[in-house]
């Protein structure tokens, strides 16, 4: 009999709730294709989640065998849940009940890229699909029925809000951007209305950094000036894509040396905001003499700051997620119902059809006529025969109880005793 799961999800990773940014950063997969590859064989649909504070595998499979595979790829200490547990972490996920900063719009751009990412690797089942999609739809949903996402609900925005909270005021400083991607722009929208005397944006691609720029009215540079205009800032919040450190130490500490006036007295202190996974910015950088480093692990306070104006509308969300979670739920047991029905009936039409050809052959040479109301009878014989079974299956499985649906097919496939029941003397 084929196997019927009513909801085969398994997801495993590490986020904010448990794991600081150096334990997510040690999780990441770097080249998320090759892993992709590596999970091909193993189950029906597999796809990754990597974000500034969270590496998530989400898989159609079974826990233990994720587990095993995360074990072989080296990595330990993670979460895992299973079957309707996954489901509620995946609609809470892409509701922004889940986030560091409750409420971010960015997850649900997030989740489907990266199951974009899995159809183009060929490793996005039709289960996997559904069920992202279904998420993508809560999280919509959750957003415009409650005020989730009132308030500063990016870490880009946070990030701003956290630069501001330990400069005093970010009226006329000189803030650079450095990365132009989605949390560039995030980064750069919630700087624009802060009356900043300069912002400069910095890309490794100039053209992208231009773009940006003239979007926010900030002022382009090239990547080979970065110092230089950290040297010139106030603030610097990093936000690049690189899989490597982008501001080195050394270069780092020759900038703040500019900075000092006079020569011989202390830098003029720089905000340096890292919210880049993996970090932009070098290790042991936040030790030279003027730099005040901040990474994403200092966003939490932010968020406790914001989250007591958006509690109720997080409980409020909870419930919405429960009443989908349940709804979905019954699709999927009708779906694992008439799984367990196809295998009760294509049983029972192999019955059929060999009886039916040993009738005929104990008739010898049948005419057409007799051969068709021998074949009427057998088949209207199994519809009603099967009738009563095909109820209490059907039932059980919309119910959410495989096991017995399992077990009455297996009852009647294979002649298995019912837990439960007595046997025949």
């Amino acid at each position: 009999m084929a196997e019927c799961q009513t909801a085969p999800l398994a997801i495993a990773g590490v986020s904010h709730h448990t794991a600081n940014v150096t334990m997510i950063e040690a999780f990441r997969f770097p080249d998320e294709p090759a892993f992709l590859e590596a999970a091909r064989n193993r189950f029906p649909g597999v796809m990754i989640l990597q974000t500034c504070n969270r590496v998530e595998v989400l898989v159609e499979g079974d826990a233990d065998g994720l587990r095993a595979f995360l074990a072989e790829q080296g990595r330990k200490d993670f979460f895992v849940h299973e079957g309707p547990g996954a489901l509620r972490h995946l609609f809470s996920l892409a509701s922004g009940i889940d986030s560091m900063i409750v409420g971010e719009d960015q997850i649900i751009g997030q989740l489907k890229k990266s199951l974009s990412d899995a159809q183009e690797a060929g490793t996005a089942s039709e289960f996997l699909e559904t069920c992202i999609n279904k998420a993508v739809h809560v999280g919509v949903e959750v957003r415009r029925r409650t005020l989730i996402n009132r308030g500063s609900v990016s870490i880009g925005s946070a990030a701003v809000q956290l630069a501001e909270a330990e400069i005093g005021s970010l009226a006329g400083k000189h803030i650079l951007v450095v990365g132009s991607g989605e949390m560039g722009l995030l980064v750069a929208q919630a700087l624009a209305a802060k009356h900043l005397t300069a912002m400069y944006v910095a890309n490794r691609t100039y053209k992208r950094a231009e773009i940006l720029a003239g979007k926010i009215g900030g002022k382009a540079v090239k990547f080979n000036d970065l110092y230089r205009y950290i040297t010139l800032s106030d603030v610097v919040i990093s936000c690049t894509a690189a899989p490597h450190a982008v501001i080195k130490r050394a270069e780092l500490a020759h900038a703040m040396r500019d900075r000092c006036w006079p020569p011989e007295g202390h830098p003029r202190p720089l905000i340096l905001v890292d919210i880049a996974q993996p970090r932009d910015v070098e290790e042991g950088a936040g030790t030279i003499d003027g730099v005040r480093l901040y990474t994403i692990d200092d966003l939490r306070s932010v968020n406790e700051q914001t989250m007591s104006t958006r509690k109720a509308e997080a409980d409020r969300a909870h419930g919405f997620v429960e009443a989908e979670l349940s709804l979905f739920l019954r699709h999927l047991n009708r779906r694992t119902a008439e799984c367990y029905l196809a295998s009760l009936h294509t049983w029972a039409e192999e019955v059929r059809v060999r009886e039916r050809e040993r009738a005929l052959s104990r008739l010898g040479a049948a005419d057409e006529k007799t051969a068709a109301v021998i074949d009427d009878l057998t088949r209207v014989l199994t519809k009603k025969l099967l009738t009563d079974a095909t109820y209490s299956i059907r039932t059980c499985a919309e119910e959410g109880d495989a096991v017995s649906a399992e077990a009455l097919v297996n009852a009647i496939t294979k002649g298995d005793r019912i837990e439960g029941k007595p046997e025949k003397e």
